[in-house]
């Protein structure tokens, strides 16, 4: 927790440092404010000294209103910089959380896909926000709280030693001790602090992983299970907040047990300091005026420092992601791929996930420039993987990919996925309109490039029908279309994006008979001058493609046409096309 509090603190702290003269300001204010504050109760001392003093009614009277006016102009001088210090505060925090909300955007977004197929979004959202409030909480407690307090507790001692050195420094050995005792409290709350919020974010992420799959406990009646799932997360969640907040409620009449001590004692002192005449009335109303302002001070201490350590609970979540380095990085001086003609190979490449047994292994494969492959094997084969590999969504474990001659691991994965279009089994859209989801294959895409690609990728049949049309919104995920309007969404998307090399997970999976029959002659058309590599568990659907490859216990065992390997004897190929269509060779 150490390490990362200095982390989390040192990232704040990094991004505030962007607008030093705003800092410098409200500081300042805070400061002077306190200062002020602190020394208006000397004025009270004067007006009960003055009260007191026996003299003239009209010349106490003078004095009283001269007094008062001090006591006034003061007061207007501390709401004044207490008035810049707020408004300098409120634009200070809503721009550094601006600015680290965009920080953990734009890293977040750089982990790899492993790193979000092993995350649950719901508790990614989580400790994004966490991260972002926390700074606002931490950021409030410094500079309304601490920053004012350590002010005044300073020069309260300064001006009560003046008074008397043991009046001055009884008040300091006071705050010291119940500053430590709230520390230590701090210290054994901190732990429990931290379950509680570790506790909060695995039951957000049950939440959201029902959500996300409502309909699957629907299907399978799953509602009971789930339910009792959460109602033991809930439970376990109601007993560490239970505990917490106990364990506050002893300390806090701990806290109201040295506070009796405090002013009673004190004031004990002083009446022995009022009789051997070192002390006035007015140092009695002095006396009284800063207990009430330390102990409000010191009260609050151990809340604040309290709400600062579950704050860095919750952010050390995040920090925790912004310091996990990326699994996929360009390479230093990375160059951007240059596609001349569109040539993949694959030259003995090895992978498995989370270095478990190898999917594939001494693989080689090579692509000619405008050819179309086909990729088949059975469930598990390693077809997909290597079109992730192809993306970098994995880097390779062992040998290499070359695109027209260049390692991809030496390019820039922007550039990369520039020039590689993937069309997936299962297309995942916006929640934003069509017309966004479309246009996202090619950003500066004018509104008649769109609606063509629509047209080619036979969306337009669809979405003119919808009341909004193109500015209708898909829902979550995409989730208000059919299986096979977001397939045919995803292929109009890789038409406008019209990259040199096409990878098709099967393309037209979700589509029915009649619409893939549609769709083809614009596949057709969209495959034409590309290099293509095509995933197809439907053999008919790739009947004409140039090369069909064969993968079988991680390697290539058969390399062909249609026609070459139906005929093969005993072919995996030939036995897998005998299943689909029912039939035997004889």
């Amino acid at each position: 927790m150490k390490e990362n509090t200095k982390k989390i603190l040192k990232y704040y702290l990094e991004t505030m440092s962007n607008y030093k003269w705003w800092m410098f300001l409200l500081m300042g204010s805070i400061i002077i404010g306190s200062v002020l504050n602190s020394i208006i109760p000397l004025y009270y001392k004067n007006f009960f000294n003055v009260l007191t003093s026996g003299e003239d009614k009209t010349l106490v009277a003078k004095m009283l209103l001269s007094v008062l006016m001090m006591m006034g102009l003061l007061k207007l001088m501390e709401w004044l910089f207490w008035r810049v210090a707020f408004f300098t505060l409120n634009f200070l925090e809503s721009r550094v959380m601006t600015d680290l909300s965009k920080k953990c955007f734009n890293y977040l977004h750089k982990h790899s896909f492993a790193y979000f197929s092993n995350t649950f979004t719901g508790s990614v959202v989580k400790k994004t926000k966490g991260f972002v409030a926390a700074f606002e909480v931490l950021a409030d407690q410094f500079f309304y709280e601490l920053l004012p307090s350590f002010t005044k507790i300073l020069l309260i001692t300064v001006i009560l030693t003046k008074i008397n050195i043991f009046l001055g420094l009884g008040m300091l050995a006071w705050i010291i001790l119940f500053l430590v005792i709230n520390w230590i409290f701090i210290k054994i709350k901190l732990k429990y602090d931290i379950e509680r919020s570790e506790t909060e974010t695995a039951t957000s992420s049950f939440l959201a992983d029902t959500v996300t799959n409502n309909i699957n406990i629907k299907l399978f009646n799953g509602h009971k299970k789930e339910n009792k799932g959460f109602s033991d997360l809930a439970e376990k969640l109601h007993k560490i907040r239970k505990f917490c907040w106990n364990l506050s409620a002893k300390f806090y009449g701990l806290q109201s047990l040295l506070s009796v001590f405090l002013e009673v004692g004190i004031f004990y002192f002083a009446i022995k300091l009022w009789n051997k005449n070192i002390l006035t009335v007015g140092d009695f109303v002095l006396i009284q005026s800063y207990i009430i302002l330390v102990m409000g001070m010191v009260w609050n201490f151990g809340k604040v420092i309290s709400r600062i350590y579950e704050r860095l609970a919750e952010a050390e979540e995040m920090i925790i992601i912004l310091d996990t380095p990326y699994e996929i990085t360009d390479v230093k001086n990375a160059a951007d791929l240059v596609v001349s003609s569109g040539g993949v190979k694959f030259e003995e490449v090895g992978f498995g996930y989370e270095n478990e047994i190898k999917v594939i292994d001494n693989f080689n494969l090579e692509i000619q420039p405008k050819e179309t492959v086909a990729l088949v094997g059975i469930s598990g084969a390693g077809k997909t993987t290597l079109t992730k590999l192809l993306l970098r969504m994995f880097d390779v474990q062992e040998g290499k990919i070359l695109i027209d001659g260049q390692d991809i691991s030496k390019v820039t994965q922007e550039s990369l996925r520039d020039k590689v279009s993937l069309v997936p089994q299962d297309p995942i859209l916006f929640h934003r309109s069509l017309m966004e989801n479309i246009r996202y294959g090619k950003f500066d895409a004018t509104n008649e490039e769109v609606f063509r690609a629509a047209k080619l990728a036979h969306c337009d049949e669809f979405i003119s029908k919808l009341e909004k049309g193109y500015e209708t919104f898909v829902g979550e995920r995409g989730i208000k279309l059919s299986g096979g309007e977001r397939q045919r969404v995803a292929i109009a998307r890789a038409i406008l994006r019209n990259a040199p090399i096409l990878v098709m997970d099967e393309a037209t999976s979700s589509l029915d008979s009649e619409s893939e029959k549609f769709i083809q002659d614009s596949l057709n058309e969209l495959m034409k001058n590309k290099t293509v590599i095509v995933i197809a568990h439907r053999l008919s659907t790739i009947k004409k493609v140039d090369r069909i490859v064969v993968i079988k216990n991680k390697k290539i065992v058969e390399d062909g046409t249609h026609e070459k390997l139906i005929r093969k004897e005993n072919g995996v190929y030939r036995k897998l096309w005998e299943i689909q269509v029912g039939g035997f060779i004889k």
